[in-house]
C-alpha cells in the first residue's frame, strides 16, 4: 500500500515544479466597507472544512488550537507528474485538511519566492495593518482570516446591540408619536370648538353692534320727534283757543247736518239694496260661467272621443342636404273623400323589387302600398302645424285626463326633432314638448281668473336596455341607472314613480328649456348604419299636472307623457359582429322587444282582455296609467322619404295601421 503523503509535501512539490501558487482572495470585506459581503458568506467559505472535520469545532477554534505547520520540504517529482493522491480523511491530520481546502480554492498566479518558516512580517507601527503574508504561509493566512472573522463577529454583535437599542428607541418614539397624535387630535377638536365659539361670539358682537347703532339712530329720531311734539304742543294750544271758538260755530252747523244726515241714511239704505242685488247677479253669472267651463270640458272631451281616444298621425320628414332625391311618385299624398282643401289623411308608397320580373324579361311594375291615418303631414309641414293638431289633446291633460303622445319610427326618421325640436333655440323648429308646456302655462293663467290654480312637476327618464336612467341627474349620478326603479307612490296608490329620479317643479318656459338641454347631454346615443347620431333608448318626459278650485272644493290631476321611442330597425342576420356591433345588437334587441310589448299592450286593451302585459317591458309598466281605458293616446309614426329606407318605412306604417285600428274605452277625468 502506498504511504500517505501530507498535503504540505504536495504544496512543496508544486513549488519545485514552478507551478504558480498565490494567495486565495479573501472573502472578507475590505477595511472601512459597509459589509459588502456578510459574515454568512465567510462562514460559507469555511463550511466544507467544517464538514471534513466532522464536528471538531468552529473554524476559529480549529485555527487557534494547533501550532504552525513545519517548514516545507523538497519532494522531487518527475516532469509532468500530477499531484499526489488525496489522503483519506481518517488518517490525514486536521491542519493538513484545512490547508488542502484553502489550496483548492486558490487560482494559479505568478510564483512567489518562498520565505523561511516562522519569519512572519512584523506589524507596522502606528496601528497599521501588518504586511501581506507570503503565499506559502497558509496557516498564518487562515489565522488572520479567523482573527478578522472574530473581529467582524464582535462588531456584528455590537451593531446588533445598537440596532436593538435603536429599535427600542423607535418603539418609544412611535408610542410618543401616537400619544402626541391623540393629543393633537384632541387639541384640534378643542381648537375647532373654540374657533366656532369665537366665530359665534364675533357674530353676536356684530349683531349687538348693529343693534346699538340702530338704537342710537332710533334715539336720535325720538329726540327729534320730542322737539317737534313740543313745537306742535305750543301750536295746538294756540289752535285750541281758535277751535273753541269754531266749536261753537260747528255746534250750530251740526244741527243743520243732522237734518241732512237723516236724508243721507235713507239714500244709503237704497244703495245697499242695489249692491246686494248686484252681488246676487254676479254670483249667478259666476255659477253660469263655471257651468259653461264644465260644459266646455265635457264637449271638448266628447270631441276628442269622436276623433278617437287612440289616434295615429303620420309625418314624413324632408330630404336633408347631402341625401339622394327620391324618384318622382315614390311617396304620394292623395286627397280624401271630402273637400280637396281638407288636411291629407292618406299616404301611398311605391316599392320596386328588382328580384321580380315579367315573362318578357322586363322589371315588374312597382308595388303600391296605401295607408290611411287620422292625419298625414307631408315633408313641408312645420312644427307649428303639427302642434296645432295636438293642442286640444294637450288641453285634455289640464282638464284631468291622462294623455300619452308617442313618436315611433326607424332611426333617423325625425322622432327626436318632432318631440324636442332642432338645435340652436330657433322658435320655428321648437318641438312638441316646449310648445305643449307653453300652451299649458298660458291656459292655466287664463283659468286663474276663474279661481283655478295649477302646479306642474316635470321628470325626464330614459329606458336603455331595460334599465331606467334619470336624464336630469347631475354630478356623479350621471348615466347611473342601477338605483332607479319603478315603484308605487304609496300603499294602495295607483300612481307610479321612479325612485331616485329628480322631480322638478316648473312654472315657466326657461325652466323647461334648461331641463331639455340637460337631458340631451345625458341621453344614450350611438352611431348606427342608418343614422350618425341615433337615440338608443326610450325617453319619457312626464309632466304631473295638479289643479285646485279652492272656492268650490274641486281638484283634478293627470299626467302628460311625451315619449320619444328609440329607433326601430330589423336585424341583419348576415352581419359580421365586432365588439361595437355586439353592443348595438343588444340595444336593438332590447328596443324591438319593448316596442313589441307596446303593440301587445295596445292590442290587449283594444280586445278588452283580462290580462294586459304591462310588466313585460319597463316602458309599458311606467306608462300603464296613461295607456288604459281612462287615457287618451296619440302616436306619431315618423318615416324617411328615402327609397333606400323603404323596408323600414313599410314596417313602421304597418305597425301604425294596426294601432290605428284599435279602439279603447271612454276616457274619464281624474277629479276629486
Amino acid at each position: 500500500m502506498e504511504p500517505q503523503r501530507s498535503p504540505l509535501l504536495e504544496v512543496k512539490g508544486n513549488i519545485e515544479l514552478k507551478r504558480p501558487l498565490v494567495k486565495a482572495p479573501s472573502r472578507l470585506p475590505l477595511p472601512g466597507s459597509r459589509f459588502k459581503r456578510g459574515l454568512d458568506q465567510m462562514e460559507d467559505a469555511l463550511e466544507p472544512e467544517k464538514k471534513r472535520t466532522r464536528g471538531l469545532g468552529t473554524a476559529t477554534k480549529f485555527a487557534t488550537s494547533y501550532p504552525r505547520a513545519p517548514a516545507l520540504t523538497t519532494v522531487p517529482q518527475a516532469q509532468g507528474q500530477t499531484a499526489a493522491p488525496k489522503v483519506p480523511k481518517k488518517t490525514a491530520p486536521r491542519c493538513s485538511t484545512a490547508v488542502a481546502t484553502v489550496l483548492k480554492n486558490q487560482k494559479p498566479g505568478p510564483a512567489v519566492p518562498a520565505k523561511k518558516p516562522g519569519t512572519a512580517a512584523p506589524p507596522k507601527p502606528g496601528g497599521k495593518k501588518p504586511s501581506k503574508r507570503p503565499a506559502w504561509d497558509l496557516k498564518g493566512q487562515l489565522c488572520d482570516l479567523n482573527a478578522e472573522l472574530k473581529c467582524y463577529r464582535e462588531r456584528t454583535q455590537t451593531l446588533d446591540q445598537e440596532n436593538q437599542q435603536l429599535q427600542d428607541q423607535l418603539r418609544e418614539a412611535q408610542q410618543q408619536a401616537m400619544a402626541l397624535g391623540a393629543e393633537r387630535r384632541t387639541l384640534d377638536g378643542e381648537l375647532a370648538r373654540v374657533r366656532a365659539q369665537a366665530e359665534q361670539g364675533q357674530q353676536e358682537l356684530g349683531h349687538l353692534h348693529a343693534r346699538v347703532l340702530e338704537l342710537e339712530a332710533w334715539l336720535g329720531t325720538q329726540e327729534g320727534l320730542v322737539q317737534e311734539l313740543q313745537k306742535e304742543q305750543l301750536e295746538l294750544q294756540e289752535e285750541r283757543r281758535v277751535l273753541v271758538i269754531q266749536l261753537e260755530e260747528q255746534e250750530r252747523r251740526l244741527q243743520v247736518s243732522e237734518a241732512a244726515l237723516s236724508d243721507s241714511q235713507a239714500e244709503v239704505t237704497s244703495l245697499r239694496q242695489e249692491a246686494a242685488a248686484q252681488a246676487a247677479l254676479l254670483a249667478e253669472r259666476g255659477e253660469r260661467l263655471h257651468g259653461l267651463e264644465m260644459d266646455r270640458r265635457r264637449l271638448h272631451n266628447q270631441l276628442q272621443e269622436l276623433k278617437g281616444n287612440i289616434r295615429v298621425f303620420c309625418r314624413v320628414r324632408p330630404v336633408l342636404p347631402g341625401e339622394p332625391t327620391p324618384p318622382p311618385g315614390f311617396l304620394l299624398f292623395p286627397s280624401g273623400p271630402g273637400v280637396p282643401s281638407d288636411p291629407p289623411t292618406h299616404l301611398s308608397l311605391f316599392r320596386s323589387d328588382e328580384r321580380r320580373g315579367t315573362l318578357s324579361g322586363m322589371p315588374a311594375a312597382p308595388t303600391r302600398h296605401d295607408f290611411s291615418f287620422d292625419r298625414v303631414f307631408p315633408p313641408g309641414s312645420g312644427q307649428d302645424e303639427v302642434f296645432e293638431e295636438i293642442a286640444m289633446l294637450v288641453q285634455s291633460a289640464l282638464d284631468g285626463y291622462p294623455v300619452c303622445i308617442f313618436a315611433y319610427g326607424q332611426t333617423g326618421s325625425g322622432k327626436t326633432f318632432t318631440m324636442e325640436g332642432g338645435p340652436g333655440g330657433d322658435p320655428q323648429v321648437e318641438g312638441l314638448i316646449p310648445r305643449a308646456l307653453r300652451h299649458l302655462f298660458s291656459v292655466a293663467g287664463d283659468l286663474s281668473s276663474q279661481g283655478w290654480t295649477y302646479s306642474f312637476v316635470a321628470s325626464y327618464v330614459e329606458i336603455y336596455n331595460e334599465t331606467v336612467r334619470d336624464l336630469l341627474a347631475t354630478g356623479t349620478r350621471k348615466g347611473q341607472g342601477g338605483d332607479c326603479e319603478i315603484r308605487r307612490a304609496g300603499p294602495g296608490s295607483e300612481e307610479l314613480v321612479v325612485t331616485n329620479a329628480r322631480y322638478v317643479p316648473v312654472s315657466c318656459e326657461k325652466e323647461v328649456e334648461a331641463l331639455l338641454h340637460l337631458a340631451r347631454q345625458n341621453r344614450a346615443v350611438a352611431r348606427t348604419a342608418q343614422n350618425e347620431r341615433s337615440s338608443r333608448s326610450h325617453s319619457v318626459f312626464q309632466l304631473q299636472i295638479s289643479g285646485e278650485h279652492t272656492g268650490r272644493g274641486l281638484q283634478c290631476g293627470a299626467p302628460l307623457n311625451l315619449v320619444d321611442l328609440a329607433g326601430s330597425e330589423r336585424l341583419d342576420p348576415g352581419l359580421a359582429l365586432g365588439p361595437g356591433e355586439r353592443e348595438r345588437l343588444r340595444e336593438t334587441q332590447a328596443i324591438n322587444s319593448s316596442l313589441s310589448t307596446l303593440g301587445l299592450v295596445i292590442m290587449a286593451l283594444s280586445n278588452k282582455e283580462s290580462h294586459v302585459p304591462y310588466r313585460n317591458s319597463k316602458l309599458t309598466y311606467l306608462l300603464q296609467n296613461s295607456l288604459g281605458g281612462s287615457a287618451k293616446m296619440l302616436m306619431f309614426v315618423n318615416i324617411s322619404p328615402l327609397e333606400e329606407n323603404v323596408s323600414e318605412s313599410l314596417n313602421s306604417l304597418r305597425f301604425a295601421s294596426k294601432v290605428n285600428q284599435c279602439v279603447i274605452g271612454t276616457a274619464q277625468a281624474n277629479k276629486k
